[in-house]
């Protein structure tokens, strides 16, 4: 997942990693191009976590030297003293020229999604960790993810469920897409979180868009009122930690359900303030 709002004041090391798995996790008529790319690197300096970024250097254009992009890890698949394995998850995006009018395949993406099996990449990192697992094991997890922002909660729920023994608290995650198709590890060609389902206390949400063929974003604000009742004792309850990762547009929609949910009953700036104030709000947005 590209992630550019993160602080950068920790990267300076460069670091290689070379290809050793990238397959596509969207179905073939599926018009999005996503992969599932894992990298390897014997640099005993990388040590990173889950939920962390990386910034990917690929070539540059127009005389620079590099053009940089930073991606959350969606998982660390294996580290030892001799190498670390890692993935990402990768969009292949495009974007509107304002003034020519034009669509242009984005630099990062295109470049990591076309290398080939066993090519070297340079990247510089880890940056930051958003998604750091509470103490209390009994602490309620909320989780709303639209796009490639599942990547980092792809390898919470991992960390939670098998790294940690399991997790006593409710786990809840509402996650949003065009359609079913594009349903992220939850779709036809990869269904890794499907794998949690038998977890008591894990559940997961789909919010998929009402009109996909118009560009209508998922009615993720939808999802999140059908259940109501049981977001609002979640976020009323000072325990609960908050997770959000996708698109820098989805926040204002969650943040509009959470103030609905709230309600009469609850001030929706005051509980946000006191979740960022006490480290139980936690985004990565794009």
């Amino acid at each position: 997942m590209q992630t550019p709002n993160h602080d950068t004041t920790t990267d300076t090391a460069t670091h290689s990693a070379r290809l050793i798995g990238s397959s596509r996790i969207t179905p073939p008529d599926s018009s999005e191009d996503v992969r599932h790319m894992i990298f390897e690197t014997d640099d005993a300096g990388f040590d990173a976590r889950v939920g962390q970024c990386i910034r990917v250097m690929a070539p540059g254009q127009f005389g620079n030297i590099h053009h940089t992009r930073l991606y959350s890890l969606a998982h660390i698949d294996h580290t030892d003293a001799q190498c670390t394995e890692f993935s990402l998850l990768v969009r292949r995006c495009t974007y509107l020229d304002d003034f020519s009018g034009e669509r242009y395949d984005g630099v990062a993406s295109n470049y990591l999604c076309d290398l080939p099996m066993g090519s070297v990449m340079t990247f510089s990192g880890p940056v930051g960790h958003p998604f750091s697992i509470p103490a209390n094991r009994r602490a309620p997890l909320l989780m709303v993810g639209m796009g490639t922002g599942i990547a980092p909660f792809r390898g919470l729920v991992s960390r939670i469920y098998d790294a940690r023994g399991g997790w006593e608290g409710k786990v809840r995650l509402f996650y949003g897409a065009r359609s079913g198709l594009e349903m992220l590890y939850m779709n036809t060609e990869n269904a890794d979180l499907a794998n949690y389902f038998d977890q008591a206390t894990f559940k997961a949400f789909q919010a998929l868009s009402p009109r996909p063929h118009f560009d209508e974003p998922p009615a993720l604000g939808a999802a999140l009122d059908q259940h109501a009742s049981e977001l609002k004792e979640m976020l009323q309850d000072p325990q609960t930690h908050i997770f959000v990762a996708g698109p820098q547009a989805m926040l204002g929609q969650v943040e509009n359900s959470f103030a609905q949910i709230v309600g009469s009953t609850g001030d929706w700036p005051t509980l946000y303030q006191h979740l960022l104030d006490s480290g139980r709000w936690n985004q990565v947005l794009y």
